[in-house]
């Protein structure tokens, strides 16, 4: 057998880009699995307080930030299928700073929020203004489990960032399939942000 024909040999036997990322998104899940039941637990605990505490969340941009990554999500899905087709690969770029354009809005309406809520005395702390027990409980999962996947989303703004450029220069290395496997992080991450939604922004919300 040719040395070429051996190194196709070789790629064909390589584990695609894809299972790397559905192995490192299984060990994620359950990261973020243990987060959620640690959440229910204390819910379970402490009902009226985790309620009372959800209401003083800012729901609409919460909301606003949830159109904003469904948009995103299905932008990268339209990102990935121009790329596997070379009449319109010259899109796939422009998608990909849109997409990292609207996580970049996402982080700055959280922010924004983050602001209010320590303008409130929201953070966990002394002086902390809601007296019903678990009320500081929420507070604190709320501010560690959407920071957590804050840094989730700078990391996925930084590959597809990454991406955009390669694509745009035609680099060899940023391949149609190696695009699917950073699609599927970013799915991941918008998956996780729709279980956290209604678990932080809409406890009870109509008391």
């Amino acid at each position: 057998m040719s040395s070429a024909g051996t190194s196709e040999a070789i790629q064909d036997m390589r584990a695609p880009p894809s299972l790397g990322m559905w192995v490192f998104i299984a060990s994620e899940l359950l990261f973020f699995g243990a987060l959620l039941a640690a959440y229910l637990a204390a819910r379970v605990h402490c009902p009226a307080g985790f309620a009372s505490a959800s209401r003083h969340t800012h729901v609409v941009l919460g909301t606003a930030n949830t159109a904003i990554l469904l948009t995103s999500s299905a932008l990268i899905a339209l990102a990935v299928a121009c790329d596997r087709h070379p009449l319109h690969r010259r899109w796939t770029s422009r998608l990909l700073w849109m997409v990292a354009g609207l996580r970049c809005a996402f982080i700055a309406v959280k922010g924004c929020e983050y602001v209010l809520e320590w303008q409130e005395g929201l953070f966990p702390g002394p002086g902390f203004p809601l007296t019903q027990p678990g009320a500081q409980l929420f507070f604190a999962l709320y501010f560690f489990t959407s920071g957590l996947h804050a840094v989730h989303l700078i990391c996925g703004i930084a590959a597809v960032a990454t991406f955009a450029c390669a694509t745009a220069a035609a680099r060899a290395w940023a391949k149609p399939e190696r695009l699917e496997a950073v699609a599927l992080y970013w799915h991941f991450v918008d998956v996780v942000w729709i279980f956290l939604y209604p678990l932080l922004y809409l406890v009870e919300r109509h008391a």
